[in-house]
Parts: C-alpha cells; structure tokens; sequence
C-alpha cells in the first residue's frame, strides 16, 4: 500500500537490477527499487480486504451475497476498526458492485448490521461506523452519546437517537430515568433565555415517556402545557425557531394548555406572518372544529386589509377549502399588503407577488362571480398601482379581460391615457432611466443584432435553437425600449424646488400622527420613480401618496398599516431637501438605432 497511489500488487522482481514492479491503479508495471520500496510501501496481510478482493474477488463477491456483515467486518478491521460509508463503498463500487447495486446492497445490510448488534452506527452519514467492542451494547453507546453531548442540541440529538432505538434497553428504569432528569434539568435552565429548547427537550422527553411507560418526570411542574402557559406571550417568536414536528406538537397542546382560549391565541399566532405557522395553526383549528371562528377572522381580515402576506399566500394556494373567501376583496387585501410591505418590510411582500403573478388561474377564481362593475373597478386600481412593472400589470388585467372580455377595451384606453400622462420624476431618477435607455440602445440591442446574424449564419431556421433565443430577446429589448420611449417622453424632471407646503404636495416631507395610538410616522413624497422604504421616501403615484397629497395640516386621512386601515392625522408638512443632480443632455435620437432594431 502506497500513502498516493494506493493498492498495488506486486508484479515481478528484478533482482539483476535491484527493483521490483508493482501494478498500482493509476500506475501500471510502475519500476521501484527495493530500499525505496521498503520504506515507502506497507504491506498488506492475506486476510486484508484489498488484497482478498485482488486475489480472490469471486469469493468476495460471495461474502458479499451471502454474510454481508462478515464482509463489512474484514472492511473495517483493515481500516483500523472503523469506516465511513463513503469509505466503504470506495472499497466496493466498481469491482464488487454497480453504483446502483451497491445502493441496494448497503440500504439491506445497514439494517443487518444495526440487527446485529456488533457495530455501531452513526446518526450522520459522515460519522464512521465502528466494530463495537466487547460487552459494549447499542443500549451502552446510545447513552454514552447523550452523556458527551455539552449543548443542549447536541443533547436533542442524541435523545432522538435513543428514543428511535428505545427497544434496545433491557432496563429502561435504571438506564434512562437519569436522562429524563437532565433532560428537565436542561429545559428548565434554557427556558428563560432559549424557551425554544425547553420546547424541543420537553416534547421529546414525552416522546421518550410515551414509549418507556416504567420511566417518570422528576420535575413535576415542568410539562408541555405549562411551558405554554408561561410562554404564551412569546409563542409567536418562539414557533418559529423549531422544528416543524415540534411545532405541531406544541399547536396541539394549546386547547389543553389554555381552555377556551386556545382558538383566540390560535387566530393570533396564524397572523404572525410565519408561513409554516400560518399552515399549521389554520389545520389544527380546521381539525378541531374551529373552522367558523378561522372564517370568521379570515373575513374580517380581508375586509379590513389587515392580513400578513403569508395568510394570503396560504389562503391562495388553499382556495378550494374556501370558495366563498375567494372574491375581488380577496385581490383588495392582497394589493394592500404589497403596498404597506412595500414600505415597512422591503422584499416581504415578493413571495406574495409571485403567488399573485405566478398562478395564472387566481384571478379567473377570484372574478368568477363577480359583477362587471366591480371587475371593472378592480382594473381601474390595478392601472393606476405603481406595485407592478407595465408588463406584469398587463398580464393581470389581461386574466380578467378573460373572464369578462367586454373590458378589453380599458386595457387600450389605459395605454393611451398612459401615453399622454405626464409624470413627475427626480431628476436623479431620470438619469437613471436615460442611462438604461442608452445601454439598450448602444449595447444590448446592437449586441442581440449581431447575436442574430451569427445565428442565421448557421442555416436552417427552424431548428435554430440559437435564432429562436436571438429573437425572443429581440422581442425582450424592443418591448422594454417602446417602454422607455413612452416614459422618458412622458417624464418631467424636477428638483423639488420650493414646494407648496400649505398643503401635501410632491416635494413634501410629511409628518402624520395615528390617531387612537398617537405614534407618529415621516413620509418624503417625491417622483413617480422615486422609492426609498428604509428612509420612507415613497412616490407621489402610492397609495400613501395618494392618500396624502392635497390635505392640510389637521386634517385627518385614512391609510394603510401593518395592522389594516388607521386614521392619521397630518400634523406636519416641510420641504424636501432639493435633488442636486444636474440634468444630463438629450438622449440620442431614435435614427441612432433604428438599424440596430430593423431585423
């Protein structure tokens, strides 16, 4: 055996020339002189597995068919009692087994050898299994586990361990009573400062009760429903941080743990905006025939446009449990919590986003039943929300255009009342879109012409992969340039000089109090393209801007929260500070690319 090249055999020796040859792996009839020989190579007794398996493979090959343990045993004894399984089936793949035959032969002979009772096997895959010695049992191992383990995860772990393999204690009473106390020792240590351990330790500690009914708590007080009831304010937090078994099991106990109750803080734990919790806690309520009191808050929720983007995303993908949930107020709450998560939590509401975008069958359900008049109405907002790029707000009226195709025709009145709208913009933004505009027309579209020629160049367009991917971001840059062409000419820059301030104009920043809370929160209102939510600049063109615009100081508006509509009301109005950009020149003119774009 060679430390680089591995398993070797002897080939011939030369003694004329003081050499022997050895065919190594990668190294066939490799020269070696005896003194280097001897000092480099060690060699390997008859009974190691690799000269076994080089001498006599059909026997193996046999072992391995009819004792797979024994064979597993000469493995492990050749590497100095223990192996991992990537070890092992180095050893094994090729020469004994196919990948797939050794599959299939190590998933039947871990359960022989788990039966067994001579080797240890480990939780992790990368851990090595190991001959165990005399007179040391699985029941032994397992528990000297959990007594190395230090952190209270590492603890978790092995208790999983043991509870798996509880059938193999013969003396569960005197083996795992003591673990059951440092199991409750443990938990009521962590309660205070990581109450989600003493959760895991508590619930599997049951599990291990369940299972060895002779075993006992030895901390009378400290069950699973008590935890609940001292962590009942902390629920929220907590839940998330477990494992979701865990966290069922411990959804399960709040009817035990808290009476009547159990719904009410049910109903408050599925708003925490947890997606696993709002899944979880809307069966469980199902399951024990609170689905009225769900409905009922699912109802309210909706109407008021207080629900989490995660009970909307639930509620969508969940929709055939609750048809009659499913309506245009449903699209109401939706693009309500994309605009207030747009502006308190940037980048929560994109999953929601995508459910909305991504199931094209949403809105057909959601419009189903519904009067013209109020598709029509639905349209109206989703043209003027500045949530959607052009493309995106086109796909989603196009879906209700579907269901009531006598509304096409708003979808071309909007592009032209579009195109005749002015926009407010910052000049800093413009300058963003121009330099946008230019890199399309002096880059990427020049770059997509040439990718287009070269593609033509190799013949026969119908099986052109390369053409066909040429041309549909073709269609890609174009469509985004006319879009650019209709926003640019559209735009008016502007610096936010001197902004009327008797009044919400664009320009402002705005200070508003709520009214039953007396917290107050700034807005900055600024141009169409202007949106900073970290700082709480937003668009004139938002809902909050909207809202806003053209009120004076006292007066009360209503706007949208974390927590649904709230009455504020304006208590102060300054102005912005100028935006200092300088404007650029004009863009170059369209005779710049119209070459570029005549494929």
């Amino acid at each position: 055996m060679h430390k680089s090249w591995g398993f070797g055999r002897v080939r011939e020796w030369n003694l004329l020339l003081n050499q022997i040859v050895i065919d190594f792996a990668s190294k066939k009839s490799h020269p070696m002189q005896t003194q280097y020989a001897a000092e480099n190579l060690t060699p390997l007794a008859p009974e190691h597995f690799l000269a076994r398996k080089a001498t006599d493979l059909a026997s193996i090959k046999n072992l391995a068919r009819e004792n797979p343990a024994a064979l597993v045993r000469n493995i492990l004894e050749s590497l100095d009692g223990k192996a991992t399984t990537q070890q092992i089936g180095e050893w094994l793949i090729g020469d004994v087994f196919t990948e797939a035959e050794w599959k299939r032969w190590w998933e039947t002979t871990k359960k022989a050898l788990k039966a067994s009772g001579a080797f240890s096997i480990p939780a992790k895959k990368s851990d090595p299994i190991q001959i165990r010695g005399e007179g040391v049992s699985q029941a032994d191992e397992l528990i000297a586990a959990f007594n190395k383990a230090r952190h209270p995860k590492e603890q978790i772990v092995a208790l999983e361990q043991i509870i798996k393999f509880h059938q193999q204690f013969k003396e569960p009473e005197k083996q795992l009573q003591p673990i059951i106390a440092t199991i409750e020792n443990t938990a009521a240590r962590n309660q205070k400062i990581h109450p989600e351990l003493a959760f895991e330790l508590i619930v599997a500690r049951d599990d291990l009760l369940e299972r060895a009914p002779g075993l006992h708590m030895t901390h009378i007080g400290l069950t699973l429903s008590k935890l609940v009831i001292d962590e009942e304010k902390r629920l929220a937090s907590i839940l998330p941080k477990l494992p979701a078994s865990k966290e069922k099991r411990i959804l399960q106990a709040l009817s035990s743990a808290l009476g009547s109750r159990w719904a009410e803080r049910a109903l408050l734990l599925m708003q925490a905006n947890h997606a696993r919790v709002v899944t979880q806690t809307a069966r469980i309520l199902s399951e024990a025939g609170e689905a009225a009191e769900l409905r009922t808050m699912l109802e309210s929720s909706i109407r008021e446009h207080s629900a989490t983007s995660e009970m909307l995303i639930w509620l969508c993908s969940d929709r055939k449990n609750w048809g009659e949930l499913v309506t245009p107020d449903l699209l109401g709450a939706i693009v309500a919590a994309l605009d207030r998560e747009q502006h308190s939590t940037p980048g929560r509401a994109s999953r929601l986003q995508r459910a909305l975008v991504e199931d094209r069958q949403l809105l057909a359900d959601i419009f189903k039943q519904a009067d013209i008049s109020v598709a029509r109405d639905a349209m109206r907002r989703l043209q003027l929300s500045p949530l959607f790029d052009e493309l995106t707000k086109r796909s989603l009226l196009a879906r209700i255009v579907k269901v009531y195709p006598e509304l096409e025709s708003m979808i071309a009145g909007a592009e032209a009342e579009e195109k005749a709208a002015s926009l407010i913009v910052s000049w800093s933004s413009l300058e963003k879109r121009k330099a946008e505009y230019e890199e399309l027309v002096k880059v990427k579209i020049p770059e997509n012409s040439r990718e287009i020629a070269l593609a033509r160049s190799y013949g026969d367009l119908s099986e052109n992969f390369e053409f066909k991917a040429a041309k549909q971001m073709q269609s890609v840059l174009t469509r985004r340039k006319a879009e650019l062409d209709q926003m640019l000419h559209n735009a008016r820059g502007t610096a936010f000089e001197n902004p009327d301030t008797s009044r919400v104009s664009i320009g402002t920043v705005v200070t508003v109090r709520n009214v039953e809370t007396n917290k107050e929160e700034t807005y900055t209102i600024l141009g169409a393209w202007d949106s900073d939510p970290d700082r709480h600049v937003i668009s004139y063109q938002t809902a909050i801007g909207q809202a806003l615009l053209g009120h004076e100081i006292g007066e009360t508006v209503s706007l949208n929260t974390e927590h649904g509509t709230a009455e504020f009301t304006i208590a102060s109005i300054q102005a912005a500070p100028p935006d200092q950009t300088t404007p650029a020149p004009d863009l170059p003119s369209e005779s710049a690319v119209e070459a570029a774009v005549a494929e």
